[in-house]
């Protein structure tokens, strides 16, 4: 569903840029709202969240599906986690539709989907693991990597009950705006894929701004 947001950027309390193939990493308190902005059009950005004040409860794909009975997200669903608590609310989203079922690029999927030699080329996974060891103090290991979300990511499920890439629906511009229900920890990897359509093989920035 395709609902505007009232919040101007120059009122926001934090603003960052965030480069393809990098991570972003932060902590919002509850009450605070979110925005992905997607730049130049296209772009992925690979999400996790998590329970500031406990991190062992995080975002559950599965438990969100359930409870909003679709696929896909947009404004209006409500992020719940693996303790079936409300996380987060999307409140604006100007692209329709995010993507909770495609997982994050890894070096092993993309020697499985690619070639070997695409193996060793940036992937997510990699970005989610360079900030949990560089950023200790939010009390996130290797285990905590679990269910994303692609915002602006385009993965259609098809009528076999399989998942394909697509080309993206996003454009420049285009955003998704959530707010904390709870203190949350947001962990992003800019999607650096280069072999699929996610990105329009032209990874591009993101900018994160908070109100």
């Amino acid at each position: 569903m395709i609902k505007a947001s009232t919040l101007q950027p120059q009122d926001a309390s934090f603003r960052q840029t965030v480069l393809a193939g990098d991570y972003f990493i932060h902590r919002i308190e509850a009450g605070q709202t979110l925005r992905i902005l997607d730049l130049e059009g296209n772009q992925a950005a690979d999400t996790l969240f998590y329970n500031a004040d406990d991190p062992s409860e995080r975002y559950s794909a599965t438990d969100t599906i359930r409870a909003q009975g679709n696929v896909y997200l947009t404004a209006g669903s409500v992020l719940m986690t693996n303790e079936n608590r409300p996380l987060l609310e999307i409140v604006a989203d100007t692209c329709g539709r995010h993507d909770t079922l495609g997982g994050a690029c890894a070096t092993e999927s993309n020697t499985v989907r690619y070639s070997l030699e695409k193996k060793c080329m940036h992937a997510c996974r990699d970005s989610w693991m360079l900030a949990i060891n560089e950023h200790e103090e939010y009390g996130l290991d290797k285990a905590d990597i679990t269910h994303n979300i692609n915002f602006f990511m385009n993965v259609p499920v098809t009528a076999e009950g399989g998942l394909t890439f697509a080309d993206g629906i996003s454009d420049a511009g285009k955003y998704v705006e959530l707010k904390a229900l709870m203190n949350t920890i947001v962990l992003i990897s800019n999607c650096p894929q280069l072999n699929n359509p996610c990105n329009a093989y032209n990874p591009t920035p993101i900018e994160v701004i908070v109100w």
